[in-house]
C-alpha cells in the first residue's frame, strides 16, 4: 500500500568521468576516484522490464505465482551477470509476511447526528485491518476528530492530549500542520513533510492510543495523490510483517475517507470541516468529540507466507568486508481495481520493473569493469508497496553488517520522457553522498536540485528510508522535469499524465515505443556514484545535525 511519488522524468544520456573532487568528513578529505564510463546494456533494460511487467507475472504481488516467476528470472539474470549468491550459497533472504485479503466490506454507517449517514466502500471510503482475525467488526464506536493525529513531545505537540480514544474511531488529517506554508520553517519542517505527516505514522499512533479504528481524510494536495490511487492500492491482498501477537496491538480498522464524505460527517455533528481543519493547524488544538457513532465490518482471508528478498554480491578485491549496496523493489500490486476495459492487472512496468531491471544491468556493468575494492550488494526487495517491508526486514536482519555498509543507492521507477537537464535528489543536503552525485554530474553540465515538493514526504516512501533510519547513508535521486526537449512545461505534463493515468493502476504497462535515452543516462549516474563508493577508502556520513547522524556515529564506533 505504500504510495510513493508522482514520477519525475529522467536524466541526460551522457555522463562525465568523476575527477578528483574532494569530499569532506569532519576534518578529513578523501579524493574521489576517476571512474571510466560503464558498459550498460539497453537491451537488458528493455527485455527484463518487458518480461517482469507482462501479464504472465500478474502484477508481481508477494506470495503469488508472479513472485515465483520474478525470483526465478532474477536469480538467473544475476548469475548470468556474474554475481555470486548473496546469502551464503542462497540468492534469497526469507521475509515473513502475512497477506490479508478483505471481503464483504460493509458500508460505513454513522449515527447520532442530525441525520444518519451511510458511505459505500471504494467510492466513499476504504478500509482494511492489520489484525489477523477472520471477522472484524467495529460497532457503534464513538468518533473523535484528533486533528493531525500527532503526539510529538519533543515539539510540544499532542493532538491526543486530554482525550481518551480507547475503543473509539479517530478521524485524522493527512500530512503535517504546517503543510500550507511556503518556507521550510515551522513546527514540522514548514512545507516539508516529516514522518509525523505520513499515513503509516498516523495509524501507528492511533494504535498506541488504543483506538478501535482510524480514518484519514483524503485531500489530494497534501496526500500527493488522488482518490484513484488510494482505492486501487487498498484493493486486494494487503501484506504486513508477521508479528508474535497477530496484530492484536493494532487498530481493528485503518482506512481513508473521501473529503466530501468527511464534510458530511462533520455537518451531521454540527461542525464545519474547513473550520476544524484550520483549528488543527495551531498548537494547543483540542480533540473534538463528534458525538457520533461509527460502524463498519469486514471479513479477512489470512495467508501467512515467506516472501523473499533476492541478494547477489560482487565481492571486493582488497576490502571485501566493506559493502556498497544497491536497492530496488521487485514487487507491485498484483491484481487491483479494473480499468474501464476490464484489465485488472497492475503490471508495474515503470514502478518498478524498470528499477529491478536496472539491478541486473548495473551488475553486468560492474562485473565487466572488474571487481572493485569494496564489495557491492545487489538487493531486490519484496513488499515495498506494502510499507517497505522487505527493505525493513533486511535492515533489521542484515546479511552484511550495517556498520560495515559504507552507503548505498536506491532506485525506484525510471521515467520514459527522454533526457533532462537536472536531477532531483530526495533529501538533498542530508548526507555527504550528495558530493558523489555532484561529481558524477559535473562534466555533463547538469545540476542536482532539491525535490520541488518536500511537503509530499517522498523521503519516507521508498526503500532507502529503511536503511537511513538505522544510520546507513543512502542516496535516492531521480531525473528532473527540465527536459532537454520541451523544458519544465513538458516534464511537468508527462509527470502529471503518469500520476493521473498509470501510477498504481492497470495501465502502467510496457510500451515498445518508449524513449530509453534518458534512462540509460540515469543508469550511468547510478553506476558512477556506487563505483566511486566502492573504489574509495572514504566513509561518508550524514551531515552534521542530520537526524540520522548520531545513529551512524554510534554504529561506526562499535566496529
Amino acid at each position: 500500500m505504500m504510495l510513493k511519488r508522482s514520477l519525475w522524468v529522467l536524466l541526460a544520456p551522457s555522463l562525465a568521468l568523476a575527477g578528483c573532487t574532494k569530499i569532506e568528513e569532519g576534518d578529513t578529505a578523501a579524493a574521489l576516484p576517476e571512474i571510466a564510463a560503464p558498459e550498460l546494456s539497453v537491451e537488458t533494460m528493455k527485455s527484463i522490464t518487458e518480461e517482469l511487467s507482462s501479464d504472465a507475472y500478474e502484477g508481481r504481488a508477494p506470495g503469488t505465482p508472479g513472485e515465483e516467476k520474478t525470483l526465478a528470472l532474477l536469480t538467473s539474470k544475476f548469475a548470468e551477470a556474474g554475481l555470486e549468491p548473496g546469502n551464503g550459497d542462497s540468492w534469497f533472504q526469507d521475509v515473513p509476511l502475512v497477506g490479508i485479503t478483505s471481503k464483504n466490506m460493509s458500508p460505513l454507517k454513522i449515527i447520532g447526528g442530525k441525520s444518519d449517514l451511510s458511505f459505500a466502500f471504494g467510492s466513499d471510503y476504504v478500509v482494511s485491518s492489520y489484525q489477523e482475525q477472520p471477522k472484524i467488526d467495529v460497532a457503534d464506536s464513538d468518533m473523535v476528530f484528533v486533528g493531525y493525529g500527532i503526539n510529538a513531545p519533543e515539539r510540544g505537540w499532542n493532538d491526543y492530549a486530554g482525550v481518551d480514544v480507547k475503543g473509539k474511531t479517530v478521524v485524522i488529517l493527512v500530512n503535517d500542520p504546517d503543510f500550507g506554508t511556503e518556507s521550510l520553517e515551522g513546527e514540522f519542517g514548514g512545507r516539508a513533510m516529516t514522518y509525523y505527516g505520513r499515513w503509516t505514522y498516523k495509524y501507528e499512533e492511533a494504535a498506541r492510543q488504543g483506538a478501535a479504528a482510524a480514518l484519514i481524510i483524503h485531500d489530494t494536495e497534501p496526500a500527493a495523490y488522488g482518490w484513484n490511487v488510494v482505492e486501487s492500492s487498498w484493493t486486494g491482498e494487503q501484506f504486513y510483517a508477521q508479528s508474535a501477537n497477530g496484530g492484536a496491538d493494532q487498530t481493528k480498522l485503518n482506512g481513508w475517507i473521501q473529503k466530501d464524505a468527511a464534510a458530511k460527517i462533520f455537518a451531521a455533528a454540527g461542525q464545519d470541516l474547513t473550520a476544524q481543519m484550520a483549528a488543527a493547524k495551531k498548537k494547543g488544538f483540542k480533540a473534538i468529540d463528534l458525538k457520533l457513532k461509527a460502524s463498519a465490518s469486514l471479513e479477512n482471508d489470512i495467508n501467512k507466507t515467506d516472501s523473499k528478498n533476492v541478494v547477489g554480491i560482487l565481492k571486493g578485491k582488497t576490502r571485501p568486508d566493506e559493502y556498497v549496496i544497491y536497492t530496488a523493489h521487485w514487487d507491485h500490486l498484483g491484481r487491483c481495481k479494473p480499468a474501464p476495459d476490464g484489465d485488472d492487472i497492475c503490471n508495474g512496468a515503470v514502478d518498478n520493473a524498470t528499477g529491478t531491471a536496472a539491478l541486473v544491468a548495473l551488475a553486468e556493468a560492474h562485473v565487466k569493469a572488474g571487481a572493485p575494492d569494496r564489495s557491492i550488494i545487489f538487493l531486490a526487495v519484496t513488499a515495498e508497496e506494502s510499507g517497505l517491508l522487505g527493505s525493513a526486514y533486511y535492515a533489521q536482519n542484515p546479511i552484511y553488517p550495517l556498520s560495515k555498509t559504507v552507503g548505498g543507492v536506491n532506485m525506484d521507477a525510471f521515467g520514459m520522457a527522454g533526457p533532462a537537464k537536472n536531477v532531483i535528489v530526495v533529501g538533498k543536503g542530508k548526507s555527504q553522498l550528495d558530493r558523489y552525485l555532484e561529481a558524477a554530474l559535473t562534466e555533463d553540465g547538469r545540476v542536482a536540485e532539491a525535490e520541488p515538493t518536500p511537503e509530499k514526504g517522498y523521503y519516507y516512501r521508498s526503500d532507502h528510508f529503511s536503511f537511513a533510519k538505522l544510520g546507513v547513508p543512502m542516496i535516492y535521486f531521480e531525473g528532473g522535469e527540465d527536459l532537454v526537449e520541451g523544458g519544465r512545461e513538458a516534464g511537468e505534463a508527462i509527470s502529471k499524465d503518469y500520476t493521473e493515468n498509470r501510477y498504481h493502476g492497470p495501465k502502467d504497462e510496457y510500451d515498445p515505443n518508449w524513449n530509453w535515452d534518458g534512462v540509460m543516462g540515469d543508469l550511468k549516474v547510478y553506476y558512477t556514484v556506487a563505483r566511486m563508493l566502492a573504489m574509495t577508502e572514504d566513509w561518508p556520513n550524514w551531515n552534521e545535525g542530520d537526524e540520522f547522524r548520531a545513529t551512524r556515529d554510534k554504529s561506526r564506533a562499535g566496529n
